[in-house]
């Protein structure tokens, strides 16, 4: 997203069907990740791709036990999007949250969506 274009809020999807906004969409560069803290305390990792998809998942690095997935590096795995944790370099796959070196690990996700600024 360039910074002449209109500010629109990201927003994330709770269990209970109700939208929260996290952050700025013009924070995110492609291909990068930002930490947001949630209702209750828990945090989330959101990425834009660099196709600009937006996707969230949990930000605590189930291996490391420490919040760290919003720094990790994202690349994919034949067209899917994914984070390498940056402490134990495991790779997350950010649409399903599924841990593609350990199946028996995943990371939450939400549904994200974008809305206009007012």
């Amino acid at each position: 997203m360039h910074r002449t274009e209109r500010a629109r809020t990201v927003e994330l999807g709770t269990p209970d069907g109700h939208w929260i906004a996290v952050c700025d969409a013009l924070e995110l560069e492609p291909d990068s990740g930002t930490a947001v803290l949630l209702p209750g305390g828990d945090q989330a990792a959101v990425f834009r791709t660099a196709a600009g998809e937006l996707l969230a998942v949990g930000n605590r690095d189930p291996f490391a036990d420490a919040w760290a997935i919003a720094d990790g590096i994202t690349g994919s795995v034949d067209g899917t999007p994914t984070v390498s944790s940056p402490l134990h370099k495991r790779l997350f796959d950010l649409r399903t949250g599924a841990c593609l070196d350990d199946p028996s690990r995943t990371l939450p996700t939400w549904p994200v969506r974008l809305h206009p600024a007012a």
